[in-house]
């Protein structure tokens, strides 16, 4: 378990968990400490549902220990992004497992991006849900997408230049890119490859007719063999940039904690 100092960070009087495809972890503000942050990872056991895990954690972990009765659940799941305009609570389901298969079982939570007009829709095993819902009286749920997308959307506006973003986490990587108040494109996909990363990241950036020479590619989180990746996207695109936290944040002291994923860096400078 870490513990960092940081006067900047936002507080958050609920128990943050982190459900990845095969990864969790917890993290609040200490309490006890005003503007300390505490991270607690969890090792997840094999060959059991992360429901089974997640169970397991409450026994073991310090900060459950704490008495937390609010909770905020960053979900790592396939996403369906939708217009504002277009969005129906009633039918977000229907929707759903007609866009992306296999989650018939599961919930489907909703979260609204008011500043790029859309909707993220996301899943969450029921099972999993259940537990989380069983251990805390009030309970918020976000993809762990959102607050790296409405960090990059407000970074986006400084310059000229067009720029795509390619979020590297629990072995996949996001692409994103805005135009304006919206997405201009956003997908996500499943390699933690670095030869699939320049596939699918230079077949998006001529399908979005970006310049090679003027405009930009920022890459951020765990890249998959970093030299060579960034050198061949190079070979292709002039400016390509890795985002180094410490001066993404002004050399916060939270981007000294091991292990923890940009999205919740993230989460909790910048809310």
């Amino acid at each position: 378990m870490q513990e960092i100092g940081n006067n900047t960070i936002i507080k958050k009087p609920r128990l943050t968990i982190r459900i990845g495809q095969q990864s969790l972890s917890f993290s609040a503000v200490n309490t006890a400490q005003a503007n300390r942050i505490v991270f607690e990872p969890y090792t997840v056991k094999s060959g059991i549902s992360m429901a089974a895990n997640l169970r397991e954690a409450f026994k073991e972990i310090d900060l459950q220990r704490s008495g937390w009765q609010r909770a905020m659940v960053l979900i790592d799941s396939p996403v369906l992004m939708m217009p504002v305009d277009e969005f129906n609570e009633n039918n977000k389901e229907t929707l759903y497992n007609h866009a992306i298969t296999d989650h018939q079982n599961d919930a489907i939570l909703s979260t609204v991006l008011p500043s790029l007009n859309a909707v993220a829709v996301y899943s969450i095993n029921k099972d999993l849900k259940l537990v989380i819902d069983d251990n805390f009286s009030d309970v918020r749920f976000l993809h762990v997408c959102v607050p790296v997308w409405n960090h990059f959307y407000r970074r986006s506006f400084t310059g000229v230049r067009q720029k795509l973003y390619v979020y590297f986490h629990d072995k996949k990587f996001d692409v994103f890119c805005f135009q304006q108040n919206r997405f201009k494109f956003t997908n996500s996909f499943n390699s933690d490859l670095a030869p699939d990363v320049v596939y699918f990241v230079l077949n998006i950036w001529k399908q979005l007719a970006f310049d090679n020479k003027r405009d930009e590619l920022h890459l951020v989180g765990t890249l998959p063999d970093k030299e060579n990746l960034v050198q061949e996207l190079r070979s292709f695109i002039q400016n390509v940039y890795v985002i180094n936290p410490k001066a993404e944040f002004n050399r916060s002291p939270i981007t000294e904690i091991k292990d923890l994923p940009y999205d919740l860096m993230t989460y909790f400078v910048k809310g």
